[in-house]
């Protein structure tokens, strides 16, 4: 089999640089590769898959014999661009959220609903970062026990704002600790020290709007459009690692012990369980990895056929990155699509 020949776009940000990284270390088979970001990057150069490669401006003509389309660049260059490169025959995965809840659109999570990839119509939306962490640890679960109801709160690192999210944290912690006053210019308050109960904007129903994409994304990817979902979500001053705590109903009592055995052996899932010698798991340590952690599972003291559970990623790669090159990888696998000749 021949490699492939890539674009990513928005190759200088935090998920375009970890799409380098995770096309390397999976060795996904690649002939060439296109870096693309806006005209403030063109002309920098980053090394990837062992070469050293000029980023280029995104324009129309950059995907003109593109195999896959890589996107992680914004929700306005997804929708501009995107159409685009599908139109000039590339495979986009997109990782903004332009795209995941049109109905002609696939919202994947390869250890979910694979099986969806193959009605795409040139563009695949990867989901949310939260999302596809929640998901990834309950589908095994649902598989066996319908799952009724999902309460969620997420504590997500400030990594998935983007680099000025980190250095702002970085730059809020040191003037913390030498007495100074900060400013917040990224959040709409000091994060160093601190916890917002606010990512993204306030909808008019009072939830913002990454709490309402864990609803709408969890039902179209776990094909459940009758799970009752609530999330708060909140972000918290750790620079990698997303957490959830997460309350399940399902339709029937689950033991925590049978819990347990299904995700140890569910795909892309690790159980760190064991409340006796302090093991969860943390967002440090989950950090550079590429599995969904679980832990902290045991009955819901409040419903009873609840469980309740500890659920942590690295959103840079299971929750961007990973699950993008994952999904290009199926479709290799699965012989669905083919390289230019």
């Amino acid at each position: 089999m021949g490699g492939y020949r890539l674009a990513i776009v928005g190759a200088t940000g935090l998920v375009g640089q970890e799409f380098s990284k995770v096309l390397e270390q999976r060795n996904f088979p690649v002939d060439s590769i296109q870096l693309l970001a806006s005209d403030r990057s063109a002309g920098k150069r980053l090394f990837v898959t062992h070469q050293e490669i000029e980023v280029k401006e995104t324009v129309p003509e950059s995907f003109k014999g593109i195999d896959i389309a890589l996107f992680s660049a914004g929700t306005e260059v997804s929708r501009y661009f995107s159409p685009i490169a599908a139109q000039s025959g590339a495979v986009v995965i997109d990782n903004s959220s332009a795209f995941r809840m049109m109905p002609t659109v696939p919202l994947v999570v390869p250890e979910v609903n694979p099986e969806d990839i193959k009605w795409h119509k040139g563009i695949i939306a990867n989901p949310n970062c939260s999302t596809i962490q929640m998901v990834v640890a309950l589908h095994p679960l649902h598989k066996v026990n319908p799952i009724r109801r999902i309460i969620v709160d997420t504590y997500q690192a400030v990594s998935g704002t983007g680099s000025p999210a980190v250095d702002e944290l970085t730059a809020q912690a040191k003037q913390v600790l030498d007495g100074q006053t900060t400013i917040p210019h990224v959040y709409p308050h000091q994060i160093a020290f601190n916890v917002l109960p606010e990512i993204d904007v306030f909808l008019d129903n009072d939830y913002t709007k990454e709490e309402w994409k864990l609803v709408e994304e969890t039902r179209k990817i776990m094909h459940a459009d009758d799970i009752a979902i609530s999330a708060t979500c909140v972000r918290v001053p750790i620079f990698t690692g997303h957490s959830e705590a997460v309350n399940i109903e399902f339709s029937q009592p689950m033991p925590p012990d049978k819990a347990r055995r299904i995700l140890a052996q569910a795909p892309g899932v690790k159980v760190l369980d064991d409340p006796a010698v302090s093991l969860y798991p943390q967002p440090w340590s989950a950090a550079g990895t590429d599995e969904v952690f679980v832990g902290r599972i045991r009955r819901d003291a409040s419903h009873p056929s609840g469980l309740a559970m500890w659920v942590v990623a690295d959103n840079l790669r299971k929750g961007a990155a990973l699950n993008t090159v994952q999904i290009a990888e199926e479709m290799v696998k699965r012989d669905w699509i083919h390289p230019w000749r």
